[in-house]
């Protein structure tokens, strides 16, 4: 199956109709695996198109969090129509309250075939997770940014900063000016090298005030903590400029007072989205749901100078779409562990 486009073409010799043995794929397995960035995005995009087609399921995703904000833990559950497979995804974040360096994250990823009725495998979802949520971001400033975006902030340099630049180049080549706050000496070097992995001709320029770099970027990606300083306002921004909010940089009014507000999903921004609530506790309606903006049926961006924001809070099925495509390649080499769990 090496080389194959068909997401529906089974990577696996064809096994008896009772063998539920689970391969397994840990955090290593998937380490190493090559995969370039274009076939990332282009694996995101596909589960968004066939989502916005009606052929997949993404319902609302679930959340569990104590009264005093330690931790917090999700469930999602979905169905590629693309790829014929149903799969559960659980996320688990410990230590909310705490530095990075205290914090436990857990995230899994089980996929079943859902032709066969057989088990593929259940992975570790971190490097999933840390490639489709930058792929996401670069697929929204493609649709969303203004015409001839040249300029790029972003904010974090935690995992999903430290892709968000390579993803950002390979949607949007004509970059040509790259902006960078973060308060972690070694997560800003961390950034610097990814890029110059993914593109060598290529550096960021360090920034210390969020604030005014904003106001000189056509795109701003927030992806920092919830303890950055950073909380770029909506008076920062230039008319045109498009707002991604995948964690934290961002101040409410860049929500409140858009032109024009896009989500990955409105459910899930009601969910996981309450920090940017007003002072009634309410978030502003969606003008566009991302799917349908992707498959050309509803329009991004309506008018070159207008500020938009744009939520990015990652529907499972781009977790199943890509993990299913991490499966492949790590079953191809013979990678994992299987286990007898039903047995």
């Amino acid at each position: 199956m090496t080389g194959t486009t068909d997401p529906r073409i089974p990577f696996v010799a064809a096994a008896p109709a009772d063998d539920t043995t689970l391969r397994l794929l840990s955090t290593s397995d998937l380490a190493d695996l090559d995969i370039s960035l274009a076939d990332v995005v282009g694996t995101v995009e596909g589960a968004y198109r066939t989502l916005a087609a009606g052929r997949s399921d993404n319902p609302r995703k679930l959340t569990v969090k104590p009264s005093d904000g330690h931790s917090v833990a999700y469930a999602m559950l979905g169905r590629d129509g693309s790829r014929d497979v149903v799969a559960v995804k659980t996320s688990y974040k410990h230590g909310l309250d705490k530095g990075r360096q205290e914090q436990h994250y857990y995230t899994t990823l089980t996929l079943y075939d859902d032709v066969t009725g057989l088990p593929v495998a259940m992975m570790d979802c971190g490097r999933v997770g840390s490639l489709r949520t930058p792929a996401v971001s670069a697929l929204l400033a493609r649709e969303c940014a203004t015409p001839g975006a040249r300029s790029a902030l972003v904010i974090g340099t935690g995992t999903q900063g430290r892709l968000a630049l390579p993803f950002l180049l390979t949607t949007l080549p004509g970059l040509d000016r790259l902006m960078l706050f973060g308060t972690h000496p070694e997560g800003i070097e961390a950034v610097r090298a990814r890029l110059r992995a993914h593109f060598p001709d290529r550096d960021v320029e360090v920034v210390t005030d969020a604030r005014a770099a904003a106001g000189d970027a056509d795109v701003v990606v927030a992806t920092a903590g919830a303890h950055t300083p950073a909380a770029v306002e909506s008076a920062d921004l230039a008319p045109g400029t498009l707002s991604i909010l995948v964690g934290h940089g961002l101040a409410p009014s860049t929500l409140h007072r858009a032109d024009r507000v896009v989500a990955t999903s409105e459910a899930q921004m009601n969910v996981t989205g309450t920090d940017m609530a007003d002072a009634d506790g309410k978030l502003p309606a969606v003008d566009a749901e991302f799917p349908p903006v992707l498959a050309g049926v509803t329009a991004g961006r309506t008018a070159p100078l207008e500020r938009i924001f744009a939520y990015n809070s990652g529907l499972v099925v781009t977790d199943i779409a890509l993990g299913h495509r991490f499966a492949q390649l790590a079953l191809e080499q013979g990678l994992g562990t299987r286990v007898p769990l039903w047995r």
